[in-house]
């Protein structure tokens, strides 16, 4: 089978927005940073590492280790800045061009970024080449096919009138299931892995508070493509069909992710 390009996705992120849930989006991390291998002095790449701070309480648990995090947005690099120091630095990149590079690390770590890359039959593979022998691949995403929000967001990207103006285009993650993902560590040479899904709850206000949640993520795409004066309309409905999911008070959301780690 020929190979094909791995896609792209920069959008504007707005930091503010996306740490309004900070000790929401915590928490995965701190799953995953449990799976890494504790080492001093190694060579370490995050791939997506947005406003820099757990960026650097990766760096943080790995004495003398050098630390590399880097992001394709300016707006998240702007904030990183500040948790720089003689072991972490950042630099603007996509993920696309820090594999093209051809540079090797002793760990790769990324928490929530890959899910924006299409294509992870290729991707995988690649990050998986940059991994140094001895080294550890540990990653943490969104299972987007089964959170309801995701699903939500294309139901409306099928309708009139967005469908039209989106050009029949609505998000077609690329997450794969937690065994496709185990499939290909072991066929790329994975000594050992753990591999699973976790749900984590989030307790909100009420269905408004979920819209917060997923205009700093999920929602981006969608309002990136449509005509400004169709904006607020696919917003408004957005709301009201989470008002429709959720109209309890607070709203409980089972928000699902991938976790997994391997060594090479």
């Amino acid at each position: 089978m020929g190979s094909q390009p791995i896609k792209k996705q920069i959008m504007a992120w707005n930091p503010d927005t996306y740490n309004k849930f900070k000790t929401e989006r915590f928490l995965p991390f701190y799953d995953l940073l449990e799976l890494v291998a504790i080492k001093p002095g190694i060579s370490v790449l995050d791939l997506g590492c947005g406003t820099g701070e757990l960026t650097r309480k990766l760096a943080d648990a790995l004495p003398g280790s050098k630390v590399l995090g880097i992001d394709a947005a300016a707006e998240m690099l702007t904030d990183a800045a500040a948790f720089a120091n003689n072991n972490l630095r950042f630099e603007q990149k996509t993920i696309e061009t820090q594999l093209e590079s051809g540079k090797k690390f002793d760990l790769i770590f990324s928490n929530a970024a890959i899910q924006w890359v299409e294509n992870h039959q290729q991707l995988i593979p690649k990050i998986i080449a940059a991994i140094n022998p001895g080294g550890q691949l540990a990653m943490q995403l969104p299972d987007q096919h089964n959170n309801l929000t995701n699903q939500i967001l294309n139901q409306l990207a099928d309708e009139a009138p967005f469908k039209t103006e989106l050009l029949n285009w609505k998000w077609n993650s690329p997450v794969l299931a937690i065994d496709a993902y185990s499939k290909l560590l072991f066929e790329h040479g994975s000594q050992s892995m753990v591999v699973f899904e976790k749900v984590y709850p989030l307790i909100l206000k009420d269905a408004d508070a979920l819209f917060d949640w997923v205009s700093g993520t999920a929602l981006l795409p969608y309002l990136e493509r449509l005509p400004e004066d169709l904006k607020p309309q696919f917003v408004n409905t957005f709301k009201k069909r989470l008002h429709l999911e959720f109209p309890e008070i607070p709203v409980f959301y089972p928000f699902r992710r991938i976790l997994f780690e391997a060594t090479f």
